[in-house]
């Protein structure tokens, strides 16, 4: 397959006020479903690659969706993030050139692999920036703290399950692509006037923060009780000694959850320590004023025997 064009990576990043223009531009290598789609009408989607290692075209992202894509998901030194279909490195040599963060790029040709590692040898960010010839869906995951990828919709579903899985708070993001019925938390809308493929010339730029696993029954002391249902990150049940407030209004930022209904309101921290589970109420309003500063420990059925 003909491969489109890469541009060159810049040698310094800009300063002052054009700190805000476009910058390291990352290509983000796209994969097919294990059908063998080796290439989608332009209409549609970019080309894309098949499990099976099938060579097809791949695009780069515009510098001002790269940087789109490291501001949602508030990318830092504090970060180690990942890039699964890295090309030739850009995105993670931005994350660490630009942001301070560790990355590591993952990508299935060792060409690209080798000129990922010139390139951050050239960046001056060997150091920080790793990449690694190796299937995305053999990686483990969850040493990072931002996920970065431009995948289709068939292969993003079939990571939604492992992502999942990660640490609560962990952030993804992915260029045009969503995750079906796990809606993101933010999406960032840019024009792309130049843009290569597809009819509109926008990207779209999604973050979800993976939720923390809060449902089932939570018992505190003096017989309260929450029980909550969760899907994804929309959260509704019930509170109180019997159970009798019905809270519809709720939602998971990572592992933080706020829950309301009329005549109540409540925030509270998830956190997991070995194996158990507890969720700290640090705010209340209305009828759960006395929950104020109150733990609730996970049990494992239907009944509180605390």
């Amino acid at each position: 397959m003909t491969r489109l064009p890469l541009a060159e990576l810049p040698a310094e990043p800009p300063s002052g006020p054009a700190a805000a223009a476009p910058r390291a531009a990352a290509r983000r290598r796209l994969l097919a479903s294990a059908l063998g789609v080796a290439v989608l009408a332009a209409s549609v989607a970019p080309g894309a690659r098949a499990q099976a290692g099938e060579e097809v075209p791949f695009i780069t992202t515009p510098d001002h969706v790269t940087l789109a894509m490291l501001d949602l998901a508030r990318v830092g030194p504090a970060d180690t993030m990942i890039d699964l279909g890295s090309g030739d490195g850009r995105i993670v040599i931005t994350a660490a050139r630009r942001f301070g963060a560790r990355g590591l790029g993952v990508e299935i040709m060792p060409d690209l692999v080798l000129r990922s590692r010139e390139n951050a040898a050239k960046a001056g960010v060997a150091d920080r920036a790793e990449f690694r010839e190796q299937d995305l869906f053999k990686t483990d995951l969850s040493p990072y703290s931002v996920i970065t990828m431009y995948l289709l919709p068939e292969v993003n579903l079939q990571l939604r399950p492992l992502l999942l899985k990660l640490k609560p708070g962990t952030r993804v993001v992915s260029h045009d692509w969503d995750m079906a019925e796990w809606r993101p938390d933010r999406t960032v809308t840019l024009d792309v006037p130049d843009k290569a493929v597809g009819r509109e010339k926008l990207s779209r730029v999604h973050l979800w923060v993976v939720p923390a696993p809060v449902e089932g029954l939570w018992c505190g002391p003096g017989g309260a009780q929450i029980r909550l249902d969760r899907s994804f990150q929309l959260v509704q049940g019930r509170a109180g000694a019997a159970r009798d407030v019905v809270l519809t209004q709720g939602r998971i930022d990572g592992t933080e959850l706020h829950l309301a209904s009329p005549g109540a309101a409540l925030r509270a921290r998830w956190a997991e320590t070995g194996s158990q589970r507890t969720l700290r109420v640090t705010g209340a309003d209305g009828a759960w004023q006395a929950w104020r500063e109150v733990t609730f420990l996970q049990e494992s059925g239907e009944l509180c025997r605390i």
